[in-house]
């Protein structure tokens, strides 16, 4: 919501004179936040959990997907990046490449993109092309005695190229990842918030039909402060809280944090930051089409929102 918002310096400013301590304390801030946040996600995605950062929600992501399913294996999009915890970088290709490779309990699916990706623009129907590979994925992870927890991927691939996944691809995915027993995880740490401008989350842009098992945030949910969350289901946490081992984090949902969280969501509400994102979007697609036009180097101009793609090539046949 812009640097040094005077809102967001006043809450925090403000709770910082009053109190500041661990979640074990009941604070109204806490409640206040959850139910405000609760509003932006389909109904079943009811529970939260706040942490510090997203490295920090996509490794409760992965706790919550294992004790639920009982299962250890991850499906993860390539080039993928999901955070630099020892756990996410586990599940994170364009990471775990460079260090010390693919470990057996990760599998890789090919990022659904529809410009430079194994199915393209001219494919009849990409979108089951691609579903059909996290399918076969999961055949090939049976065979071998595997069994999947999660299939966990960015609404929207950043590192990956900002890829917008065809419509429907998705749901497909979870048909097959929730016959296996598993979850699916939408990262929403650099694309929620209103960013997509459509709507406020971007995994919605799949249809109103699309609901995740889990949902994650981080980055723009504190506007730099360090806050992230976990929404997640009833059945999963409380499949998670079965242990006895409570979750419990010392600044997370700190009554500052809170405070701040809730003054992010009153901005972007009050000052129409997402459709805002929609006509700043829409204008920035406008003027980079009438580049590529001229330009050949630029081969594919792709976005919503305030997440916008510019596809750079050597040669446009190719």
């Amino acid at each position: 919501v812009g640097h040094c918002h005077p809102d967001i310096v006043k809450a925090a400013h403000e709770q910082n004179q009053l109190l500041n301590t661990n979640s074990r304390y009941l604070h109204d801030n806490l409640v206040d936040y959850a139910e405000r946040l609760s509003k932006t996600l389909p109904e079943k995605l009811c529970i939260f959990y706040f942490l510090n950062s997203g490295s920090e929600a996509n490794d409760l992501a992965l706790r919550l997907a294992r004790q639920y399913t009982k299962h250890e294996d991850v499906i993860v999009l390539d080039h993928a990046y999901h955070g630099h915890l020892t756990s996410l970088i586990d599940i994170s290709p364009y990471k775990f490449r460079n260090l010390e490779g693919q470990k057996e309990w990760v599998h890789v699916a090919p990022v659904p993109d529809t410009y430079r990706g194994l199915y393209r623009e001219d494919h009849e129907d990409s979108v089951t092309a691609y579903a059909d590979e996290v399918k076969n994925i999961i055949e090939h992870a049976h065979k071998r005695g595997r069994k999947i927890a999660a299939f966990f991927a960015e609404s929207l691939p950043s590192v990956g190229g900002q890829i917008i996944p065809p419509a429907g691809y998705f749901q497909k995915v979870a048909e097959h990842v929730h016959k296996a027993g598993g979850v699916f995880i939408a990262d929403e740490i650099q694309v929620g918030f209103g960013r997509v401008g459509k709507h406020f989350w971007a995994f919605q842009l799949q249809g109103e039909d699309f609901i995740p098992d889990i949902v994650t945030m981080g980055k723009p949910i504190g506007n730099g402060h360090p806050l992230a969350c976990v929404a997640t289901t009833e059945e999963i946490a409380e499949a998670f809280a079965a242990t006895g081992v409570e979750y419990f984090n010392t600044f997370g949902g700190n009554p500052v944090s809170c405070a701040i969280g809730l003054a992010v969501l009153e901005v972007i509400e009050k000052e129409h930051l997402q459709a805002h994102a929609t006509e700043v979007g829409n204008f920035l697609m406008k003027i980079l089409k009438e580049q590529q036009i001229k330009h050949p180097l630029i081969g594919d101009v792709r976005g919503c929102g305030l997440f916008i793609g510019v596809d750079l090539i050597k040669d446009q046949a190719e």
